[in-house]
């Protein structure tokens, strides 16, 4: 019954955090996984370790696989789902959630850029220096072709939706589609 409280105390918090940020109570937290405040504090020494798990397990849910296959396709299939993560209602909540408490948790800000969007970042710039030496882009810097290719992905599209401006979802495919192939263009051997 213990895992099984802490779960609901985890899905309770990520939802009172994401609508509310850090400024989400204790007490509003017990009530939605309906557990004692009691409980909470059996799971979770403080607010403060809680709302680290929360953001540590929303960190991660940004990560994306690189297929196998040509170039453009994997490219394609990995932006289309990053995208997605990213910019969809979760990702902006997320982002909205966790940046304001970067100054409040600097470690565990910094360690969740490593192991979230540092961690893609390598993946994609290995990704990237494997077609570099096959030929496939131009050789360059592997992990600032990395960096170049998720701001194209998300940039002023996350801008948009922070602010609440309508991006036209139902040409999402084709925005991709467009963001890859200008980056093929700018990496083209």
């Amino acid at each position: 019954m213990p895992a099984i409280h802490r779960e609901r105390v985890l899905r309770a918090a990520t939802s009172s955090f994401l609508a509310r940020g850090y400024g989400s109570s204790v007490d509003d937290i017990a009530r939605r996984a309906r557990v004692a405040k009691q409980t909470v504090y059996q799971h979770f020494a403080s607010k403060d370790a809680l709302f680290k798990e929360v953001a540590a397990e929303l960190a991660k849910q940004i990560t994306v696989d690189l297929g196998k296959g040509e170039l453009r396709q994997s490219l394609l299939a990995f932006a289309l789902t990053y995208r997605k993560r990213a910019l969809g209602p979760q990702g902006i909540a997320t982002f909205r959630t966790l940046v304001p408490e970067v100054p409040r948790f600097p470690a565990l800000a910094r360690a969740m850029y490593a192991g979230g969007a540092g961690a893609l970042v390598v993946r994609l710039a290995a990704y990237l220096a494997r077609a570099m030496a096959a030929g496939e882009l131009r050789r360059d810097d592997p992990e600032l072709a990395a960096e170049i290719f998720l701001g194209m992905l998300v940039g002023h599209d996350r801008l948009k939706r922070l602010f609440g401006v309508h991006c036209g979802d139902k040409d999402e495919a084709r925005r991709t589609a467009r963001i890859v192939d200008c980056f093929l263009r700018a990496y083209a051997p």
